[in-house]
């Protein structure tokens, strides 16, 4: 069994740093995503839940008078009039959005039935030279006031007026470890079964399910420079990983740490928004290769090949999206060069990765809408040789080639302010370029929940089915075992509770399930975790 003792003292200096170091806390992104949200459900006559995101917005630290005046503008449809009215006397102290403030300020005090301020706040508005428009409607509310006709509505502001200034720098800093439970450490069979892979000599298998406790741990660090207006560049690094207790569970250990650079761009005006992101990452992953009958190195030929699947990964990653309106279109590209540890005794994983997709989406109503997206990913092994028809790999063979093919549709559909849910289908075809001994088709079917409760409490579930027809392979990679067949079933749950303004409460069940006609591959697999993640 391998020793920890790096690893853990290196994962204690990542717990050290995390905890001795400080960092900015970006809230103004995210409380411009709930500005621009909340824009978009008030253009949709979602008033309540536009007034939500304004006030989950000004709770993530935005002070600003145009998040005054549209929550005013939001109350006044809501008829909401006090508090319409409350908000817009505070946007009307910021000189760009006087005018409209007091027009407006007019139109709700009239709703109240006060009709001398109305009189009042629009012929303010009626006298300023600022905004010519908004004088011509003032003068004209004034005339139908004075007729005692219901004055027009009012006038809402989607653009964006000057921000305050940005900072040139801002760094977003996450911590995220508790404690969990596997019971299937190594993915084993649940039963006896009978390994053919060699039909000369069978072999009866009694595998051991192997459970215990093990520690999840991740951080996130990520430095934005924002140099330009709309664009800023970042370097970020990620860790995560989860640690097993018990000294004979070791095996499981899996972590990677990943190093990105790149930039991003961002632009929105009205109802349209323009992004572009584009990175290059490295990363290095670590994991054992073991026998997951009963969890211990594999042995070939008596050498240890237990690193066999620990590899480093880089390669450049971009996408692109553009919104206007109801439409949104993106495409996305990766590059990938995957070099796995050597060994001697079997030929290597290593291997090129490339993809290409095309993405869109259409908002059917302001509840509701469709994504369709259709990708195209290629992988070339260097090392490892394609099989033939007969389930035999012939070391003179060409290396494994394989292409993907996905298309994929998916509908939401908002129940409620805070209850959307989701369903999806994606048929992926993959060819074996060889003599298409690996081919197969999968019908993936999808389905997510979201609930959120206020601004602290969160449940998402998601849940897929997978159902892969193989054309030619064999299960135990021999003919008379019969055809190969795969199914897997995957569900997750996650909750969160936000405790306080950096620290949350996070509960994760995550379910895995294989049925397959080659006996090891079956298995059935849950993990419960609880966590606590800190965001300074």
């Amino acid at each position: 069994m391998k020793t920890r003792a790096p690893l853990r003292t290196i994962l204690r200096l990542l717990l050290a740093l995390a905890l001795a170091g400080t960092a900015e806390c970006a809230l103004a992104a995210t409380a411009g995503e709930l500005f621009a949200d909340g824009n978009r459900l008030f253009r949709d006559d979602l008033y309540w839940a536009a007034l939500l995101r304004y006030r989950e917005a000004a709770e993530a630290g935005m002070e600003t008078p145009l998040l005054h005046y549209n929550t005013g503008i939001a109350h006044y449809k809501a008829q909401q009039y006090v508090r319409a009215r409350e908000s817009l006397q505070k946007a009307s102290t910021y000189g760009p959005l006087a005018p409209l403030s007091h027009y407006n300020l007019g139109l709700t005090a009239y709703r109240q039935g006060d009709y001398d301020a109305a009189l009042h706040w629009l012929r303010q508005a009626a006298r300023q030279k600022q905004r010519p428009d908004i004088a011509k409607l003032a003068r004209r509310a004034i005339r139908l006031l004075e007729k005692n006709r219901k004055a027009e509505g009012p006038v809402m502001v989607q653009s964006v007026v000057r921000k305050r200034e940005r900072k040139l720098t801002t760094l977003d800093f996450k911590v995220r470890s508790g404690t969990g439970f596997d019971d299937n450490v190594y993915r084993t069979p649940a039963n006896p079964y009978t390994d053919v892979s060699n039909p000369n000599n069978p072999v009866l298998v009694t595998p051991n399910v192997q459970s215990g406790f093990y520690v999840p741990f991740s951080l996130n660090a990520r430095y934005r420079v924002n140099t330009f207006e709309h664009e800023a560049f970042f370097g970020s690094y990620r860790f995560g990983g989860r640690f097993y207790q018990d000294q004979d569970l070791q095996n499981g250990d899996e972590y990677l740490h990943e190093v990105a650079f790149g930039s991003e761009y961002r632009k929105r005006s009205e109802d349209r928004e323009t992004r572009v992101y584009s990175a290059f990452k490295i990363a290095q992953h670590e994991e054992d290769y073991y026998d997951p009958d009963d969890g211990l190195d594999r042995i070939v030929g008596g050498v240890n090949i237990s690193n066999r699947l620990s590899y480093l990964r880089y390669g450049p990653e971009f996408w692109a999206r553009k919104t206007i309106g109801r439409y949104s279109f993106g495409i996305r590209a990766k590059g990938q060069l995957w070099n796995y540890d050597k060994v001697t005794a079997v030929s290597e994983y290593d291997n090129e990765y490339l993809l290409a997709g095309l993405n869109s989406h259409i908002r059917l109503s302001p509840t509701s809408l469709l994504r369709l997206n259709a990708d195209y990913s290629t992988r070339r092994y260097g090392d490892r040789p394609a099989f033939e028809l007969d389930g035999t790999q012939p070391l003179g063979n060409p290396g494994v080639s394989y292409d993907y093919l996905d298309l994929g549709v998916e509908a939401r559909q908002r129940i409620t302010d805070v209850i959307w849910f989701g369903i999806g289908y994606t048929r992926t075809d993959r060819k074996d370029n060889h003599v298409g001994y690996n081919d197969y088709t999968r019908d993936r079917y999808s389905v997510r929940f979201n609930l959120r409760l206020g601004k602290r409490f969160r449940l998402e579930a998601r849940a897929r089915f997978d159902n892969y027809n193989y054309d030619n392979a064999f299960a135990f990679h021999e003919p008379t075992a019969g055809r190969k067949t795969m199914e897997r079933t995957i569900a997750d749950i996650v909750m969160s509770y936000e405790m306080s303004e950096t620290l949350d409460l996070i509960a994760e069940y995550h379910y895995r399930d294989v049925v397959s006609s080659d006996a090891r591959l079956d298995y059935t697999r849950g993990q419960a975790i609880i966590a606590v993640r800190w965001s300074p």
